[in-house]
């Protein structure tokens, strides 16, 4: 089944979403006839003017609530019609999960920006995180408009490398020039040394790192504290450990573990805190359905618990 491309554009009143779509449709390189959906989520102060798009085969859809977006509404949007390719301006109070869970199965993200405003980022983040590292997340790229000369360059850095290490930063000036991230941004550990010995704050930035890039850490001897969580399914010799990880808030906590092997049959409570060394390998298991990591321990300890026992980026 051949997938429509979707440009999918995020971020909050006035950081520029409508602009840069503005842009694009003016641009020949980029708007050269093709038909195009343009579904706009939110109102904000500016407003599209099609009589300067530089092709005409363009529809505009506004949906004004979130219980819109519904699998069913979507493809009827595309229904019998003839579109080469869908834009969607979205709205930076609705959770992105709405969208996800109900897109057609014809359509297939293209591509993910956010933007922001430069001046007001920091103030969103603090007074809304959930919605902030929401649509951070999974784009690959945030964009920071009306930069202002004296922008905590750091700060900002921090917050999105808290969330994403993927996602390209980049700064657009009022001048017109743009400036990308360059501040080094190096792992709090060194994944060629003989051992990886993981710090108690270092697991959730590892365990993130460890799931984008599997085969990073295949054959790697590893050292580091978790907590026991024991399953059913799996045979004495075997158990779960990990660490409870918060990505943004308390609601979001989850368990991030993997599997254990030991060499012997084992007995270790649920809720133990221990401190495993063995040699980490990706491959299948029955509970991943699929490849993933699976440690083999050569030794064990009992552990005292972190001073934070929910592992975080910060």
């Amino acid at each position: 089944m051949k997938q429509l491309p979707v440009y999918l554009f995020t971020g909050f009143l006035e950081g520029g979403k409508t602009s840069i779509i503005q842009e694009s449709m003016n641009d020949q390189n980029f708007n050269s006839g093709e038909k195009t959906l343009i579904i706009l989520c939110e109102e904000g102060i500016e407003e599209l003017d099609i009589s300067k798009f530089w092709g005409k085969n363009v529809s505009i859809i506004s949906i004004e609530s979130e219980d819109m977006l519904t699998q069913e509404y979507l493809i009827g949007l595309t229904k019998n019609k003839i579109i080469d390719r869908i834009i969607i301006e979205y709205n930076g109070m609705w959770k992105l999960q709405t969208l996800y869970d109900n897109i057609p199965d014809n359509w297939g993200f293209y591509q993910n920006m956010m933007f922001a405003d430069a001046n007001t980022f920091i103030a969103y983040n603090n007074n809304m995180r959930q919605l902030v590292f929401d649509k951070v997340k999974d784009a690959e790229m945030v964009v920071l408009n009306r930069t202002p000369d004296n922008i905590d360059k750091e700060e900002i850095h921090k917050i999105i490398r808290g969330i994403s290490r993927r996602a390209a930063i980049v700064y657009d000036y009022p001048d017109g020039h743009v400036e990308y991230d360059d501040i080094e941004d190096p792992l709090p550990f060194d994944v060629d040394a003989p051992i990886i010995e993981l710090a108690d704050d270092d697991y959730a930035l590892w365990y993130r790192d460890m799931t984008e890039d599997l085969t990073k850490y295949h054959g790697k001897a590893m050292k580091f504290k978790g907590i026991i969580a024991n399953d059913p399914r799996l045979p004495k010799n075997s158990a779960i450990i990990g660490r409870h990880v918060m990505t943004c808030c308390v609601d979001d906590i989850q368990y991030s573990g993997m599997i254990c092997i030991f060499k012997n049959n084992v007995k270790l409570n649920t809720r133990d805190w221990i401190t495993v060394k063995g040699t980490l390998k990706i491959e299948p298991h029955k509970l991943y359905r699929n490849k993933g990591p699976v440690l083999y321990v050569e030794s064990t300890e009992f552990a005292v618990p972190p001073k934070q026992e929910v592992a975080t980026f910060y």
